[in-house]
């Protein structure tokens, strides 16, 4: 298999490895020292189970996938009320060398923007701002909120 060119191909081709359960796939597409983050409950390691060979039984369909840059947030839904967001950073072979797990949260995406000077000139100085590229959209307004700047 011939690791796709761009982030997002990297990541939707990750997910079609997920579906068919195919490890050769992903472990071309996984960097062997991939860098795991999580956030959410400890019994819902739902894609940590899969990815290491565990019995896991649970499906990852996303339903939207967007990149910026690098990093590429992926969000969809699993059975019952089960909301989950995933952030790779995917190097420039095509190989995902992190992933940022959320499971029942709602993220958004900000990009950290700067280099504006103040215009105190008393105070020098860079402002930064952030602004939103990217919201959940399938997590119901009772789930923790996070940030994730890039």
């Amino acid at each position: 298999m011939a690791i796709p060119i761009s982030p997002e191909a990297s990541v939707k081709a990750l997910y079609e490895a997920i579906k068919r359960r195919d490890a050769g796939a992903l472990n071309q597409l996984l960097a062997p020292d991939l860098e795991w983050w999580f956030h959410g409950p400890p019994n819902r390691q739902h894609l940590k189970r899969l990815l290491t060979g565990e019995d896991e039984a649970f499906e990852f369909l996303p339903q939207e996938v967007a990149a910026f840059g690098s990093i590429v947030v992926a969000e969809g839904g699993g059975p019952g009320a089960a909301v989950w967001v995933h952030a790779w950073t995917v190097g420039p072979d095509g190989v995902i060398t992190q992933v940022r797990e959320y499971f029942n949260t709602s993220l958004t995406v900000t990009r950290v923007e700067g280099d504006a000077r103040g215009s105190d000139d008393e105070s020098p100085g860079l402002t930064q701002c952030c602004v939103r590229v990217w919201q959940s959209q399938r997590s119901p307004k009772a789930l923790p909120g996070l940030v994730l700047a890039i």
